[in-house]
């Protein structure tokens, strides 16, 4: 009989060691995502010019952590009802693929190379030089671009490889291509620059596609798949207030990252929009996110 009594004991108590541990229903495992910038320049000295600075790239990595994660007092946060904390953090590596320590940031001048501008804006130019394996890191390359095209050319990102719906109207690389984000270096982080573009929502926007979202005008039938984020047809621009109406008729999301508004007034993903990210992660890009790739690319 005292056996018996023990024995439900332990079994009570490791039921109690397991809830203890047991994420609640509404918070959500955080996915880590090492990042390396290969950032190209033309030769100037760190910080001035498209050679950014560490302190600049670093406001990015805090940038996205705030916007993905929602962060009360910053300009990441909304109290709108459908809004979601995406639980995804960024941080830059600090291992290379060689196993040597790294800052997560390889610095490329460009005036050394055979082709030092890539007119094209293409992610294989530069990832001839510089490129570490996409299943253990997210690779961003800032490309130093003509003044003229500040405000036109901001970014692109390559989608993932999903069976989410909608998935076709994302860029593809072809086999053997590189995968990552390519951004217009100006665009990179916080930045007194004299651009509507000057807060680093613009790679925010691009890692949501990277993590499979489309635009919020979304593919030929004006929907991006995700039922929370109003239906429009065409993108949004600046930031108008009131807000337009959707197709159905709602206030269009203004404010969505996933939208072409100015970075000021960006600052939701929607709780389907988060679904949809996590999937890809959890499915598609699984490899990022597994602690034998952090505990490979230095992230404890």
């Amino acid at each position: 009989m005292k056996y018996r009594i023990q024995l439900i004991l332990l079994i009570l108590l490791a039921c109690d060691f397991n809830d203890e541990r047991k994420p609640d229903d509404n918070e959500k495992l955080i996915y880590r995502i090492p990042v390396v910038f290969h950032v190209i320049h033309h030769g100037e000295a760190i910080g001035v010019g498209a050679n950014l600075s560490t302190l600049q790239i670093e406001s990015q990595i805090r940038v996205l952590n705030e916007d993905f994660g929602r962060k009360a007092g910053t300009r990441g946060f909304n109290t709108h009802p459908d809004g979601a904390d995406a639980a995804i953090e960024f941080e830059l590596a600090t291992i290379d693929p060689d196993g040597n320590p790294s800052s997560g940031i390889v610095r490329i001048n460009a005036d050394s190379l055979v082709n030092p501008v890539d007119p094209s804006f293409q992610f294989d130019y530069y990832a001839w030089y510089s490129y570490w394996d996409y299943e253990n890191y997210l690779n961003i390359w800032t490309q130093p671009l003509p003044a003229d095209l500040t405000d036109i050319v901001l970014g692109k990102a390559t989608g993932p490889a999903t069976d989410l719906p909608g998935a076709q109207y994302l860029l593809k690389g072809e086999p053997l291509q590189a995968e990552g984000i390519l951004v217009n270096a100006v665009h990179v982080g916080e930045s007194n620059m004299n651009s509507e573009f000057n807060l680093g929502r613009t790679i925010t926007h691009e890692v949501g596609h990277y993590l499979g979202l489309l635009h919020t005008w979304g593919s030929d039938a004006n929907d991006d798949y995700c039922d929370d984020t109003p239906p429009v047809n065409s993108p949004v621009f600046a930031c108008p207030d009131p807000p337009p109406l959707a197709l159905d008729g709602r206030p269009v999301m203004v404010g969505n990252y996933m939208n072409y508004t100015y970075d000021r007034c960006m600052n939701i993903f929607t709780k389907e929009q988060v679904a949809r990210m996590r999937y890809v992660l959890e499915n598609n890009r699984q490899a990022l996110i597994q602690l034998t790739n952090l505990r490979y690319v230095g992230i404890n």
